[in-house]
């Protein structure tokens, strides 16, 4: 038993990589200082609890799948995806079947379906999930075009391309046709929501 819960120690500080490794394809937009793959993967697990919830499904379980949905990139990095033209990186699968090897089944169970529920992509809070992806990148995007960076158009046209569900599409054209920091200026001018 000391032996797997010192495999899930090292689990934990491995993923803890996250926060400090930088999303790739922002740097190629010329993003001086971009989001880690943990922003991105806590907003894309918000985003995948709302999606599915307009859809009808469990948001518990495509947030879940979201919080999981890169993790492998602690091995592989965020490889950018001109990049993936030219490198064959392991299956997410693989990699976190070796990420997760050692631990208390259980764990490693739970872990390993996840990713794998996400990768097949055939339930509807795996779709939910992957549109939550895309959908969260669109709105980095976007926040990143509003301070400036005039090269991320590629990231929200192939983001918004990829969306399956009509609630990622709906909301994807409401972050189109809003500011970020709109919201807080109804905020600031009375509208409360009621």
């Amino acid at each position: 038993m000391a032996e797997e819960l010192a495999k899930v120690a090292d689990l934990l500080y491995e993923i803890g990589l996250l926060k400090r490794y930088k999303r790739t394809g922002w740097l190629v937009a010329g993003v001086r200082d971009p989001e880690s793959i943990a922003d991105h993967s806590f907003r894309t697990a918000i985003i995948a609890s709302v999606i599915t919830a307009m859809e009808g499904g469990n948001p518990e379980r495509a947030a879940f799948m979201s919080l999981f949905h890169d993790t492998q990139e602690t091995r592989v990095t965020d490889i950018p995806y001109i990049g993936k033209r030219y490198l064959k990186a392991a299956p997410n699968e693989e990699v976190t079947a070796d990420q997760v090897h050692g631990i208390p089944e259980t764990v490693a169970q739970m872990i390993n379906g996840a990713v794998g529920e996400y990768e097949e992509k055939t339930s509807l809070e795996a779709v939910c999930a992957r549109d939550a992806d895309k959908l969260e990148c669109l709105i980095q995007a976007v926040e990143y075009r509003e301070q400036g960076h005039q090269n991320v158009q590629p990231w929200i046209d192939s983001s918004l391309a990829a969306l399956k569900t009509a609630s990622a599409k709906r909301l994807a054209n409401e972050a189109l046709s809003t500011g970020s920091l709109e919201w807080m200026t109804r905020l600031l001018n009375g509208d409360q929501g009621t």
